[in-house]
Order: C-alpha cells, then structure tokens, then sequence
C-alpha cells in the first residue's frame, strides 16, 4: 500500500513538472478588436496576431492572446500578474516609461480620414489648428500630434473605437479622424455600420506616419526575458511576408 502511495506521488510530482514547464511556455497578452491587425474573428486572429504567434512558435513558445477593450488591455498588461504585455502598439517615449518594448514587428500607415466632399490639404499640423480631429481614447499617434494636442493646439474629440471615430466623421461631428489606412478600408468593407460611409469617407493624401508596431512587454526582468525571446523569434521568420498574407 506504501509503495502504491509513493508511486502515486512521484507520478503527481511528474504530472505538475509537466504541467508547469508547459505553463512556463505559454505567454499570455492582451490585444484588442483592431481589424486587420487583431481580432478574434479573423483567420489567425490577425495580421499582427500572425507575426506574434510565428516568432514565439519559432522559439518553442505558445501565445495566447485575450481580446478587451483598449483601455483594460492595457491596463491588465500593467497590472495583471498573469498578463505579460499587450500589442499592437505605436513607439512611445512616455508608454517605454512603464513598457519594455520588443523590437519592430510590422507597420501600417497612420493619417486622417476626411469626407470626400470636404477633403483637407494640409503640410504642417499647425495649418490643422482650426479643425476638430476625432481620436480613439488612450490610442498612441505620433509625438507631434500628440504633443500639439496636450498643449492644446489641436482640437481632438474622443471616440472609444475606430468605428465611432469614423462614423463622427460621417455625421460631420468632426472634421478629421485618425486612422490606420489599412483598419478604414477593414472597416469599410466589413462593418454593418461603417459601410454606410462607403464613397462617403476617404484617405487624407498625407499620412502623419508610416507607424512601425510593437509589443509591449512589463518592465521588469520577467518581461525583460519574454521581450528578448519574441525579439529573437522574429529574427527566424519572414514577417513582411506574414503580415502581407494576413493584411490582404
């Protein structure tokens, strides 16, 4: 009865080594709806999603990927123990304050939607001062655009998502919105409600920034250690070609 008790035993150790080593092989992030890019309703659950998976694949790791709003994305990859970072997101300075950020893993290009009736030629964001630009809540643009807004030289009106942004845009509520040109035209062939904007909306000639994407891991040397395996990773595989895939 002894010996079948300790064989027991060692047979549980065993079990939970297992089961512990292939938990240590699981990362865990937080995303968010953003079609092309992440969602869990595409194939892959996105371009971005694609190039994350193969790069932690190609390291011997899985990634499992929990879809929330933006903001509580980010929040539970700050403060969530079982959460090691969130993606896809823009450089930064004041994010890499809080965030280890992986190295570049795609881009897509960042500008203005503008009704078609009312098209906006612009050079300088100042030249941008008299107009209401609708943005997404916590959304990273670029240093500028963000920067003007703090200072209050830009006026900007907050939409929680891309669809809202767009839709604002399409009421008139706004003038401008910004937008990944590749989430825009995702949006307009595939949302019930955006597609009403079909011909109605289109992409300012002038992008603000081809924006490269990233992961942002927790600081610290647990997410210094994950960051540094995701960055090899991508080192192993092809991730233009990935996103080309995935973005058509």
């Amino acid at each position: 009865m002894k010996r079948v008790a300790s064989l027991f035993v060692v047979l549980c150790a065993l079990l939970w080594s297992g089961m512990s080593r292939a938990d240590d092989k699981t990362i865990t992030l937080t995303s968010l709806d953003w079609p092309p890019y992440t969602s869990a309703t595409l194939q892959a659950q996105g371009a971005s999603a694609a190039v994350a998976k193969a790069a932690f694949e190609a390291m011997g790791y899985k990634l499992k990927i929990e879809f929330y709003p933006w903001s509580r994305a980010v929040d539970l990859a700050k403060n969530s123990k079982s959460h090691m970072g969130y993606f896809p997101e823009y450089y930064s300075a004041d994010n890499a304050k809080t965030f280890t950020y992986s190295d570049a893993m795609g881009k897509g290009p960042l500008g203005f939607a503008e009704r078609a009736d009312a098209p906006v030629t612009w050079s300088k964001l100042s030249e941008l001062a008299s107009k209401k630009i609708g943005v997404v809540q916590d959304y990273v643009n670029t240093d500028e655009f963000d920067g003007m807004v703090a200072a209050k030289q830009l006026k900007v009106d907050v939409a929680t998502d891309d669809s809202k942004n767009l839709l604002k845009l399409g009421g008139g509520r706004v003038d401008l919105a910004v937008v990944d040109q590749n989430v825009m035209n995702y949006l307009l062939n595939n949302d019930k409600d955006v597609k009403s904007l079909k011909g109605k909306i289109k992409f300012n000639s002038k992008l603000l920034e081809d924006k490269k994407l990233f992961i942002c891991f927790k600081k610290g040397p647990a997410g210094d250690k994950v960051a540094k395996v995701f960055n090899d990773g991508l080192k192993k595989i092809n991730v233009e070609q990935i996103m080309s895939q995935y973005l058509k």
